[in-house]
């Protein structure tokens, strides 16, 4: 849906009313290859036996030295927070943790930029999921204007360095960049606004991604073009279906790890639909 469709949809974001030709048109937004939620009992059954191969994993990684990161990206109100919180949940918050950085300090601002981000790789034995991470150059810096045209050119060029040299240091990286399609966006963020329980989530920078679709998909674009790499590739997940991103995301990381116990059943390779790498995927919503 274009910036004159939205319009001519009567979308307005504090109208607790959410104009029926988005509603309709939200699942199936940006090509989404379902048309209807996966049934929750379904999913539970799922997710419990993936969060107890996590259970596994984390097991494995402590007792191997494993040091394992996963990158979380995507659009606004594409579900990372969601999933990460389901990541998280039974495992042992002492060897596992969420990081989402809040904006620069004064001094962050003088380093390289890398630099904040590094205190929070895992030591060995541990696990960093993050909210967001450096990426965000790529993204809300680029389309807000936090940054310049050299220092986006100098991130590009840096960041498949920076990664190659965490997983030659042994490092297990995984790059997940979550997307939604148009309506559904919009539908996520008028659920923001008016439901007191989301209120929370709302920011200036998802109000301001309302009219700059079109400048993230562009930059979204480019940031595959440039970092997705043999040695650190980028997975992208449709996550119009929470449910079905969530689990999608889980498989991601648990396919591709040869710890002990896995059960190759449940930690299968992601729905092909849902997860993948490619044109269809990194140039499509």
């Amino acid at each position: 849906m274009t910036e004159a469709g939205v319009r001519a949809a009567g979308f307005d974001l504090d109208n607790p009313a959410l104009p029926e030709a988005i509603a309709r048109a939200a699942m199936g937004s940006g090509g989404y290859p379902y048309d209807k939620r996966m049934k929750r009992k379904a999913y539970e059954a799922e997710l419990r036996a993936l969060q107890i191969e996590l259970l596994k994993l984390q097991r494995w990684a402590r007792e191997s030295g494993a040091r394992i990161v996963i990158l979380f990206e995507g659009r606004d109100a594409a579900g990372k927070g969601g999933t990460i919180k389901r990541f998280m949940a039974h495992l042992n918050p002492r060897h596992a943790r969420a990081v989402a950085l809040s904006k620069p300090t004064e001094a962050e601002r003088g380093q390289w930029y890398f630099q904040r981000y590094v205190p929070h790789l895992p030591t060995a034995g541990d696990m960093t999921l993050f909210d967001r991470s450096w990426y965000n150059r790529a993204g809300v810096e680029r389309v807000m204007g936090f940054c310049d045209e050299d220092q986006l050119r100098r991130f590009l060029a840096e960041a498949p360095e920076f990664e190659a040299m965490l997983v030659r240091d042994g490092i297990l990286l995984f790059k997940l960049w979550l997307t939604i399609g148009r309506e559904m966006q919009l539908k996520r963020l008028h659920a923001r606004r008016h439901d007191p329980l989301k209120s929370w989530k709302l920011s200036p920078i998802d109000l301001a991604a309302i009219d700059k679709w079109d400048a993230y998909t562009e930059a979204k674009r480019d940031l595959f073009r440039h970092t997705h790499t043999d040695i650190c590739p980028w997975t992208v997940i449709r996550a119009n279906d929470k449910r079905r991103a969530r689990l999608a995301a889980m498989r991601t990381v648990l396919s591709v790890i040869d710890y002990e116990g896995k059960d190759a059943e449940i930690a299968c390779p992601p729905d092909p639909k849902i997860a993948g790498s490619g044109e269809a995927f990194f140039f499509g919503a």
